[in-house]
């Protein structure tokens, strides 16, 4: 029998595997032969890559930090090939540290580890991520670096165990437009989806730059028909609601005092007077927001997902950059904040819905996410009698991570929170089986606090 290693020996073999990662090319240098076999076959790099409009090639790096020794990848129309080179000839690399990359290409990653974006971080800042070389060229070929790292890390130790989503034949959701006038916003002939014939009101509402399409999976569980009357709504100028008043492509703006506006002013004209409010990203924001000043809107309780009460972060303008393609851009931004083992359809459809929306949009929401909401004054006069609150948040999520949405509910009088395993940023999306679990508790939490 081999000797016990001793905590030394440990760190030192660790140590030695971090060195060995020095060296990215030589780590991966075994797996790029299959890398690009399997880069010709792939249907998403194929069409990620195949346009007229490429006219000239361009070589992007990959690499740990210290070292030139690199992964190149040079993509042409129809074409991308990968081989190790020196990073000098990339017009930009993607750098972490031996470390970092090491945990990139274990077969499923931990959180920020599932995407070089979780690693370059929001809220997350790690020593040694870095982008070298030119950033608008690293914006625009987002999504051929991020699907080469996928297929490398595939290549290297196998594709990261992901659940199925069951396929439906049916379909209970049933859409309609209504008007809502608002604060801000003004008039705007909205368009909202309801399904379920159970006792209790729920009003869902989508994250920042997308629609209620993200909450389908939810709204046809046979548990949550049986127990809910579920409303989602796309907001004004989102998905397929129209634009509002005074709007023009590129001016959407939104705050708390429009938000908070357009939730009591659409839940007074369909009648909802014991709806619970729950959303993801800004919207679990806003369901805190609902909670502080619930006087006004009159529900029943709030389920933030992915909620805290402040967020402090670097903003980035390729969002609505006249140089960077929006409808590229913004859903490779967010791709990596999902769960990798959430199925790889729901994966999609979230990148799908991040791709349709209209110039600005996304934008112009985040000027709320990124510091238009701040509750932190405020968290500790929510009465949870009247309006319990019970936050709920996926532990891939690197943009509001569960330790932020917990130090929120501490502050909150009665508040709950709960981490949700195997989820990510987009949870009602990415996994609705393991989602709706999450949030029946949380249904079931506020139908028993509630006074009144």
């Amino acid at each position: 029998m081999p000797p016990r290693s001793t905590k030394k020996q440990k760190v030192e073999n660790n140590n030695n595997m971090a060195h060995a990662w020095t060296d990215l090319a030589a780590q991966l240098e075994s797996a790029i032969p299959k890398a690009n076999k399997d880069a010709a076959q792939d249907e998403n790099m194929k069409y990620f890559a195949t346009t007229e409009a490429v006219t000239d090639s361009t070589t992007f790096g990959i690499k740990a930090a210290g070292s030139d020794s690199a992964i190149l990848t040079t993509v042409s129309n129809g074409k991308v090939e990968i081989r190790t080179g020196n990073s000098s000839e990339a017009v930009f690399s993607l750098v972490a540290l031996p470390e970092q990359w090491e945990e990139f290409f274990k077969q499923t990653p931990k959180m920020p580890y599932q995407s070089f974006w979780g690693m370059f971080g929001m809220n997350i800042k790690q020593e040694g991520i870095s982008v070298e070389g030119d950033q608008q060229a690293f914006a625009i070929w987002t999504h051929i670096w991020r699907r080469t790292l996928e297929i490398l890390h595939d290549a290297l130790v196998g594709p990261t165990p992901a659940d199925e989503e069951p396929l439906r034949d049916d379909d209970a959701i049933v859409g309609r437009y209504t008007y809502v006038t608002a604060p801000v916003w003004g008039r705007c002939k909205v368009f909202y989806e309801q399904s379920g014939t159970g006792p209790q009101e729920i009003l869902f509402l989508h994250t920042a730059g997308s629609d209620s399409r993200q909450y389908h999976g939810v709204m046809n569980d046979e548990r949550m028909l049986q127990k809910c009357q579920m409303t989602a709504v796309d907001l004004p100028a989102h998905g397929r609601s129209f634009p509002y008043e005074g709007y023009w492509p590129g001016k959407h703006t939104n705050t708390e005092d429009s938000y908070v506006g357009f939730i009591a002013a659409f839940l007074k004209k369909l009648g909802l007077k014991k709806a619970i409010v729950c959303g993801a990203s800004m919207a679990g924001q806003v369901c805190l927001a609902v909670a502080a000043r619930n006087a006004e809107v009159g529900s029943m309780g709030t389920i933030p997902l992915q909620g805290s009460d402040y967020l402090t972060m670097d903003r980035q303008w390729n969002d609505r950059s006249p140089y960077v393609n929006q409808s590229l851009y913004n859903p490779e931004w967010i791709y990596g904040m999902m769960s990798p083992t959430a199925p790889l359809v729901n994966r999609q459809l979230i990148w799908h819905l991040y791709s349709a929306q209209a110039y600005g949009i996304f934008h112009g929401d985040l000027d709320f996410y990124f510091g238009g909401w701040d509750g932190r004054d405020r968290m500790h006069t929510i009465d949870t009698k009247s309006c319990p609150v019970y936050m709920l948040t996926g532990e891939y999520d690197w943009s509001n991570t569960p330790a932020m949405s917990q130090k929120t509910a501490d502050k909150i009088p009665g508040g709950k929170c709960v981490a949700m395993k195997g989820l990510g940023h987009f949870p009602a999306t990415e996994n609705p089986k393991v989602f709706v679990d999450y949030v029946l508790e949380a249904i079931d939490h506020i139908q028993k606090t509630h006074q009144g």
